[in-house]
């Protein structure tokens, strides 16, 4: 598997409702594109996230579920995102990772994508250089976009 796209995403306030909503924002773009997307939470983010995917806009709807939960669905049939606040992976959580924990991923090459959202916290400001600074110790380039107002 070819090395992940690494995309750093640096939000120029330090609401984390915000960084949240951007979140959203971004898996939904995702998800249109037909992707499966995993959302890594920091503990005690899950609930909030998870209430923010139903209703961040009026026009959208984000299929999801979360990690671990019960899920009889047949694999195809299961919601394409899946969050979780916890590193245990789930064999169909997807290509797209898009992570708001405090660590870098523990297995890059499982991505085809990585999406970091930083805000300018400067506790995760500092962990997002951490985590920039270990996927370029990896041997990745990763990208920065700095996003000057939310869209």
């Amino acid at each position: 598997m070819p090395a992940p796209q690494v995309d750093f995403y640096v939000l120029s306030g330090s609401d984390g409702q915000a960084r949240l909503r951007f979140a959203c924002r971004l898996v939904e773009k995702a998800w249109l594109k037909r992707h499966r997307v995993r959302v890594q939470l920091e503990p005690g983010e899950l609930e909030t996230f998870d209430q923010l995917l139903w209703t961040f806009s009026d026009r959208s709807f984000v299929p999801h579920r979360r990690a671990g939960a019960p899920d009889d669905q047949p694999a195809p049939a299961r919601p394409p995102v899946v969050i979780a606040d916890s590193a245990d992976a789930d064999d169909a959580d997807g290509d797209v990772l898009v992570n708001l924990a405090a660590g870098a991923p523990g297995a890059f090459g499982a991505w085809a994508r990585i999406a970091e959202i930083v805000d300018a916290d400067a506790g995760r400001r500092s962990r997002g250089r951490e985590r920039f600074r270990a996927y370029r110790d990896a041997g990745l380039e990763p990208a920065t976009h700095e996003m000057r107002s939310e869209p």
